[in-house]
């Protein structure tokens, strides 16, 4: 079964889903269902039915050898250059002042707060680190720092980052930036 344009995707090797934007001889563009866009050959896509269930017929052209060997073969999918308007976004910012993460803290004791905090921060930069973004920002504020030597000793668990004050001019004081590599093993 043969993919076409606006046809919803799933790649073989990794968990990414989206809809074909475009295609391009044996290169096929899909825009994640998180809107990201990226490259893949053909033989990596699986097309799924209405209820996003894998539609058998996508899997008639493929062998299993075929897929055996360019798994074998290490070869990375070749993800698309962002246009020059997605290069420039933004950096992802998380705000981790309390108001910003609940409508109300009444019977939350500071532990829980700070517990609400945290977890956002994890959440959010595993989100990050799989989106494949590069640099994200925390905002925690000032205070008395408790957030912010909490905050790093969070980010000390990760192999694949690195982090420092953001910019503070930009930021002001309460800010950390924190730099993604990606080609690090977990």
């Amino acid at each position: 079964m043969k993919i076409k344009v606006g046809d919803t995707v799933e790649t073989i090797d990794d968990s990414i889903k989206g809809k074909v934007l475009k295609i391009n001889g044996n290169s096929i563009f899909v825009e994640s269902e998180d809107g990201f866009e990226f490259e893949f050959s053909v033989n990596e896509l699986i097309k799924l039915d209405s209820k996003g269930n894998i539609n058998l017929g996508s899997l008639a052209n493929t062998s299993i050898s075929e897929i055996t060997r360019e798994k074998e073969s290490g070869k990375k999918p070749n993800f698309h250059k962002p246009k020059s308007k997605k290069r420039h976004q933004p950096t992802f910012i998380v705000d981790l002042h309390i108001h910003h993460l609940t409508d109300s803290t009444r019977g939350m004791t500071n532990f829980d707060m700070l517990n609400l905090q945290l977890d956002t921060a994890r959440r959010q930069l595993d989100f990050a680190i799989k989106q494949r973004m590069p640099k994200m920002v925390f905002i925690h504020g000032v205070g008395e720092g408790v957030l912010r030597q909490e905050l790093y000793t969070v980010l000390r668990r990760y192999n694949n980052v690195t982090f420092y004050d953001a910019d503070y001019r930009e930021f002001g004081l309460g800010a950390t930036e924190v730099k993604i590599f990606q080609n690090v093993e977990p």
